[in-house]
């Protein structure tokens, strides 16, 4: 393994850590589960891509524009959340998906089926990223959403999410308002969904419609489901696994979404809290 597709796969891996994390942050603390969570990575990537390639913005007035739009549309998403619920919400999320690919694929404006190609490389003062500067500038990004995520279960969101995720009309007897904090947590997941995106973009130098279809949110579901629902470090160690395995068990990718299934499936009978959860194997062996 040369170095070069050592900092490539590590990157991803930050990548994905963020892009856990962000779903983490609707389905472990709010408890509203997303199967669509893919649609606000594409949109980030989608409006660096094009604000680089086409319009030839600078790397970090698309970082913003990103998060800004990222957070945007996780805000619209948030709001038939108040309306629907449980299988009626994972419906939704799952069709958003279904939509957004659509209108990628099919629309002129966003380069249709053949994608938006042609975003350089990150330069910061005139000097361009190569691929283990990358890797750490991701890295850096990783480290900042982690501590976001520590920042949030110490104050108040983190206890109005909570409440809402264990019993929404218990919450709302107790003064919690669920619409408003439904609306943060979607909000703050599609903006950090946002950012990944524009990592992924910078990464790639091009992005096309399917690199966002369903197949990639059940990816992300995976990553948080294995780690640990709920939790910091399970997203992160989830994301490191499905990024690390892939590369491990390549001559047999083609049977990508079946490992995945056959790993969502044994992690629910057995480790039902992912294994950095609650009785999770590597919770209890790192308490040992």
């Amino acid at each position: 393994m040369t170095f070069d597709y050592f900092f490539t796969v590590l990157t991803f891996s930050n990548i994905f850590i963020v892009l856990a994390l962000s779903l983490n942050v609707v389905m472990g603390y709010a408890g509203q589960v997303s199967l669509g969570h893919a649609a606000f990575f594409g949109i980030g990537a989608y409006t660096s891509a094009m604000l680089a390639a086409k319009f030839g913005w600078g790397y970090f007035p698309t970082l913003l524009m990103s998060i800004l739009i990222g957070a945007f549309f996780g805000f619209l998403l948030g709001l038939p959340s108040l309306r629907v619920k449980h299988d009626f919400l994972v419906l939704t999320t799952i069709g958003l998906n279904f939509v957004v690919v659509a209108v990628f694929k099919y629309i002129d404006f966003f380069g249709g089926p053949y994608g938006i190609i042609g975003v350089p490389r990150p330069t910061f003062f005139g000097i361009e990223l190569g691929t283990g500067g990358y890797a750490l500038y991701t890295g850096i990004w990783a480290i900042i959403v982690i501590l976001l995520m520590m920042c949030i279960e110490k104050i108040y969101l983190r206890y109005g999410f909570e409440a809402i995720k264990e019993n929404e009309d218990a919450a709302e007897s107790i003064g919690v308002s669920v619409p408003r904090f439904k609306i943060y947590a979607f909000t703050i997941s599609g903006a950090l969904a946002g950012l990944a995106g524009n990592l992924w973009t910078y990464q790639m130098g091009m992005v096309f419609p399917d690199d966002f279809s369903f197949s990639v949110s059940i990816s992300i579901l995976t990553m948080v489901v294995l780690g640990g629902v709920g939790t910091i470090s399970g997203p992160v160690v989830g994301a490191l696994i499905i990024t690390f395995l892939p590369e491990i068990l390549r001559p047999i990718q083609n049977y990508r979404l079946l490992i995945y299934g056959i790993i969502i499936v044994l992690v629910m009978l057995y480790q039902p809290g992912g294994l950095l959860g609650k009785n999770g194997i590597l919770r209890n062996m790192f308490k040992r």
